[in-house]
């Protein structure tokens, strides 16, 4: 298993051998945060140290225990960064959208990965040595303090979420989540979910059967509308809030 996932890996690092290699590299340096408000002399210079990777979906992007020693940029796709338990039980942590990074505690020390990343669909993936960052670091502090900044937003998110999970009950979790997918002037308040049920249910700590029982029951109140298995309009939002 591990041969076989190593010679994947090999693979990969690869396949940036194409024409549209540096194309790649300067999308993804233009759009995470980190580097996209560099002046463009510094970010080509970071294109000069980044590596297009391609992975099909459902491909294993790196492993629990594996050595962490990349900054991983998603430049087009989606990415899922989850948790196994000693019996095997999946706990969704965050799903990653183009710009988005991991791999970031690579930066500061020699480590292994304390978690599972995985295609959601076929993903482009930029990815960045340790030691080039960290010498980007240093002639860059900018670039220190976004990732500062992103590290401080992603534990205030870990904290929310924990907080839920140990505290509120299946139907509020379910409608924070909503709300928070809601976004400032969308079209008629509908939202998509940005991952499948089986997913919402391991990100919320519940089951894929509660998390659509808990839809109907919420359209049935008159709070929401299912237009499609992914596809939602929030027609109540202040008495979903209030669940």
């Amino acid at each position: 298993m591990n041969k076989e996932k190593t010679m994947n890996n090999n693979q990969h690092t690869n396949c940036c051998h194409h024409d549209n290699c540096s194309g790649n590299n300067e999308s993804c340096v233009a759009i995470v945060p980190i580097f996209n408000h560099l002046e463009k002399s510094q970010m080509e210079e970071i294109m000069g140290v980044t590596h297009s990777v391609a992975y099909k979906k459902g491909e294993v992007i790196y492993s629990a225990g594996d050595q962490a020693d990349s900054l991983y940029i998603v430049n087009m796709g989606r990415v899922r960064i989850y948790r196994l338990s000693e019996a095997g039980k999946e706990q969704l942590l965050r799903i990653l959208k183009p710009g988005d990074f991991t791999g970031e505690l690579a930066l500061f020390n020699e480590t292994l990965h304390e978690a599972y990343a995985s295609a959601m669909v076929d993903t482009s993936i930029c990815t960045v040595k340790r030691l080039d960052l960290q010498d980007l670091l240093l002639k860059y502090p900018s670039i220190s303090l976004k990732v500062m900044a992103e590290f401080s937003r992603r534990l205030e998110r870990a904290e929310r979420q924990t907080t839920r999970l140990a505290t509120e009950k299946v139907d509020t979790r379910i409608a924070l989540f909503l709300a928070e997918c809601l976004e400032v002037g969308s079209m008629n308040n509908e939202i998509t979910l940005p991952m499948s049920k089986k997913d919402l249910a391991s990100y919320l700590g519940t089951t894929p059967e509660t998390i659509s029982r808990k839809l109907y029951e919420l359209e049935t109140l008159g709070y929401i509308r299912l237009i499609s298995n992914k596809k939602i309009q929030i027609i109540d939002l202040d008495s979903l809030l209030l669940i």
